[in-house]
């Protein structure tokens, strides 16, 4: 999958390259890696490779390539495999090795499980871990936290994001936990944060350099209304219980907004004091 990633992206980058007569930028090398790990490990390589397609063409190069794009391109190749093929999306299609000795199975996720109000039969321990059903980098929580930890000290990923992310969800899982009207409402809050998508999007996909808030306020409230939609999708789309691709997709349409909303807080607030700091003169 990884094999199938590089060479349609690189390709059509090159290609687009030598068309507008650029050098060709690394920033897929990130991009390319990224969209097998948000793609489930049984879908056929010709669907992975039109969702490459699609996102650097439609998500990438149509905004003028790699630094100007308004979306995460590699969520993008996602959203659009789910819209176009939902049955190999979904945690339907059932993948077993052909191997004498079984390497690998996956099937219906936790948050399909609860969906469908069936039983959880997995620890929290091994929802840490990641021995459950999903894709590919999202099951290990832990190992997540390891790369979160590798990007805030390497200053790639924003710290305000990922924490906003982790409060907004926190806050509205409490908020669900006490209503307990279904089944996803009543999974414990804490464990909406280690299931599903959620650790892995918030720490790689939300903190897109690119595509994220780029005012310190702006980031946490980019962070905060990210992880508050992911839950909110999560428990009022039982068709779709995953939500943080969604959300964060939405997000990264807002993001600019968010960024002139706190450029435009802190002009008022200067002009105020200079309108204040005038009016003392004049006293004077």
């Amino acid at each position: 999958m990884i094999a199938i990633s590089y060479i349609v992206g690189l390709a059509i980058e090159f290609a687009f390259a030598i068309y507008r007569g650029h050098e060709v930028n690394e920033g897929y090398l990130v991009t390319g890696l990224l969209i097998p790990m948000v793609m489930p490990v049984g879908l056929p390589l010709w669907m992975l490779a039109l969702s490459v397609a699609f996102s650097v063409i439609i998500g990438k190069e149509a905004f003028g390539g790699t630094g100007m794009n308004i979306l995460n391109p590699a969520l993008l190749a996602r959203a659009f495999a789910f819209f176009a093929y939902p049955t190999y999306m979904s945690g339907n299609m059932v993948w077993v090795s052909e191997a004498t000795s079984i390497d690998g199975i996956s099937g219906e996720t936790i948050l399909g499980k609860l969906a469908a109000s069936k039983p959880i039969v997995y620890s929290i321990s091994e929802m840490f871990n990641g021995s459950i059903p999903g894709s590919i980098s999202e099951t290990s929580t832990l190992w997540i936290l390891v790369g979160a930890l590798f990007l805030i000290i390497t200053g790639v990923g924003s710290w305000r994001i990922m924490l906003g992310g982790v409060i907004g969800a926190s806050f509205i899982g409490i908020v669900f936990n006490s209503w307990g009207a279904n089944d996803l409402m009543r999974f414990p809050w804490h464990q909406h944060l280690i299931v599903g998508g959620f650790a892995f999007g918030i720490v790689f996909m939300a903190t897109d350099p690119v595509s994220a808030a780029q005012t310190l306020k702006g980031k946490w409230v980019y962070g905060i209304l990210v992880g508050s939609l992911s839950i909110v999708i999560r428990i009022f789309n039982p068709a779709y219980p995953e939500g943080v691709m969604l959300a964060i997709l939405l997000m990264n349409v807002f993001a600019p907004t968010i960024d002139h909303l706190v450029v435009q807080a802190n002009v008022n607030k200067r002009k105020n004091r200079w309108s204040l700091a005038k009016e003392g003169v004049k006293r004077k």
